[in-house]
């Protein structure tokens, strides 16, 4: 079965929609209206983190074993996402705040997991049955174009919706559109689970789930200081809508423009030039102050244009090694989603606790040097893990050159 590329890209923008702005609105949300710490908020995702370190994998398990009826599982899925968003952002907690923040959050991110799983498996079964040698390019660039789309609504839905209650409803609403157009997608996976084993033995997939991993970090950064950081190191309040719309519709247009390319060139060498990009504009950061609003507008488009990149062709690069190795492709993307995740957790404990000791008080006047310490955050540790991902990335021998032919993907041996 053709996969409906619309329909996927619509799903994409649920999924996107439910991840990486929950971790920009709501500590800054809890914070604002409920007045929980900034260290409780980061310990609390941390938590619900680490939580991933047993559940992803057993989602992985569970989506192979519900493969029968995936489709009825990924609706009741998107509809306890849904509901658990209402809850997060629409209804007054009847318990403590942050008890109320943890379980909401926690039927958020379970759900979230197990989609994603369910989703990007679909997509290696999915790009096999489109015509040509480009089906996993090609699925990405409508996969993640629709996610960055995604993530550009829900990040300026607060603002344009006149609070947080109108974006949870809008994200109910999507929901439901996106599951409903991707009802008879799921049929498709037809291949039997080869378990973690070939996963894990396979020294190339352990090299992207590692590139993964720090390459995520930056964003994960750069996403949760990124509220504080206009508010109180640009003293720009009011200009945050505009500067993620900017980021995220950059990211949206460059997109399909990175996988034009790494059709033409490889995806690998066009992705490390996405990365130097992102390291240019990280750097860029670090040097403004208050009042320096079209300095970082430029840095939200070089950003942004980065991060469609990353998007892109990373996830496409380890489809393609999940087509080889496991083609069932669950319990790869059960570690992707988890890796994926991780970053933001961890950004989350480590960085907003940091900004708490180092003296800095969202919303308030702050001191030199804790309005120093945010930007040296916000910019240089960006900087240094995307030096990082460039290494492991340059290192990792990838099947993958400049003709559109060499993206066929040989039949090998999952271990080779």
């Amino acid at each position: 079965m053709a996969p409906r590329l619309p329909s996927y890209a619509l799903f994409a923008a649920l999924l996107a929609s439910a991840g990486l702005p929950i971790y920009i609105h709501a500590p800054k949300f809890y914070v604002d209206e409920y007045g929980v710490s900034l260290a409780a908020l980061g310990t609390v995702l941390f938590g619900l983190r680490l939580l991933d370190v047993v559940q992803d994998p057993l989602l992985g398990r569970l989506a192979e074993r519900l493969r029968a009826m995936r489709g009825l599982s990924v609706m009741a899925a998107g509809l306890a996402m849904a509901a658990a968003m209402l809850g997060l952002f629409a209804i007054q907690p009847p318990v403590a705040p942050l008890v109320w923040f943890a379980v909401m959050l926690t039927v958020v991110f379970s759900c979230f997991s197990y989609l994603t799983i369910c989703f990007y498996a679909q997509g290696v079964s999915a790009a096999g049955h489109m015509a040509g040698d480009q089906g996993h390019l090609r699925l990405a660039r409508w996969r993640e174009t629709g996610a960055l789309l995604g993530i550009c609504a829900a990040s300026v839905a607060p603002l344009a919706l006149d609070g947080y209650a109108g974006f949870a409803l809008a994200f109910a609403l999507l929901a439901v559109a996106a599951l409903w157009s991707m009802l008879g997608q799921w049929r498709a996976v037809v291949v039997d689970s080869t378990g973690f084993g070939p996963v894990l033995r396979d020294r190339v997939t352990r090299k992207l789930l590692a590139v993964a991993l720090v390459n995520a970090a930056p964003v994960a950064v750069s996403s949760t200081l990124f509220l504080f950081f206009v508010e109180s190191r640009l003293q720009a309040p009011g200009w945050e809508g505009p500067f993620l719309l900017l980021f995220f519709l950059s990211a949206a247009v460059a997109a399909p423009a990175w996988g034009w390319l790494a059709e033409r060139w490889g995806a690998k060498r066009v992705l490390l030039g996405g990365m130097v990009l992102s390291i240019a504009a990280f750097g860029m950061a670090v040097t403004l102050g208050a009042g320096d609003v079209w300095a970082f507008a430029v840095i939200c488009v070089a950003s942004g244009a980065a991060l469609g990149a990353d998007m892109t062709l990373l996830p496409a690069l380890f489809a393609r090694r999940m087509e080889r190795v496991s083609p069932g492709a669950t319990e790869g993307f059960s570690l992707w989603s988890f890796v994926s995740k991780f970053t933001l957790a961890l950004a989350a404990v480590a960085l907003l606790p940091l900004l708490d000791v180092g003296g800095f008080q969202a919303g308030q006047d702050n001191p030199d040097d804790a309005l120093l310490l945010l930007s040296l955050l916000y910019g240089a540790l960006p900087c240094a893990l995307k030096l990082v991902a460039i290494v492991l990335l340059s290192t990792t021998k990838i099947d993958d050159s400049v003709r559109p032919s060499s993206l066929v993907i040989p039949k090998r041996s999952p271990t080779q």
